[in-house]
């Protein structure tokens, strides 16, 4: 039982590790952050499989689908070129709601009536925001970070709730990065306008 204990805080410490390089790879715009994402996700969905977040574990599956549409948009986008930062049309914004509140209805029905979850709406309600999050972040959209964060600020008690105090504390360095992300991406956006006019 011990040892299983240490490969499981082995196994966080690594999920860390790669999520820390993706997020900072994110910040800078780079595309090959999605390569180091999806080593993290399928470590995460181990460990939190042990900690019966079942929410985040689909959550986690649905950032795997992600990374993997987000790695081929960043690169190719919708014209065969790479897709640039921007603002998040009104439609966009409508949609990032829906899915925020489409699926914490799912998720709390799920968890409350076919799980044995004992922080259903907690659990669901961090998922629902990151799924937006993580749509955003795959169509590069700068308002992903807000999602995001409003989703890691809310994780961070429940991970120190269920003794995950190594995701906790990553969680607590996504929040500050996803801030940091979400600066940098709008001075981004900035300059490419400026450089834009410069050019017309």
């Amino acid at each position: 039982m011990e040892e299983f204990f240490m490969n499981f805080v082995w196994l966080q410490w690594i999920g860390t590790a790669f999520g820390v390089t993706q997020v900072l790879l994110a910040r800078k715009n780079n595309v090959n952050n999605y390569i180091f994402g999806i080593i993290g996700i399928l470590i995460g969905i181990w460990v939190l499989y042990h900690s019966k977040l079942y929410a985040d574990i689909l959550l986690h599956l649905y950032y795997l689908a992600m990374s993997i549409y987000g790695w081929l948009y960043w690169k190719f986008g919708k014209e065969k070129q790479e897709a640039p930062i921007a603002y998040s049309t009104k439609n966009e914004h409508l949609k990032a709601g829906g899915i925020v509140l489409g699926c914490f209805i799912l998720m709390s029905y799920w968890l409350t009536q076919h799980t044995d979850s004992d922080v259903p709406y907690l659990d669901a309600v961090v998922s629902a925001f990151a799924w937006a999050g993580m749509w955003l972040m795959a169509k590069r959209k700068i308002e992903n970070w807000v999602y995001l964060n409003i989703s890691n600020i809310i994780s961070i008690p429940l991970l120190i709730y269920k003794e995950l105090y190594i995701y906790a504390g990553l969680t607590v360095f996504l929040f500050i990065v996803g801030t940091s992300g979400y600066l940098k991406w709008r001075k981004l956006i900035k300059q490419e306008s400026y450089e834009q006019l410069s050019e017309a």
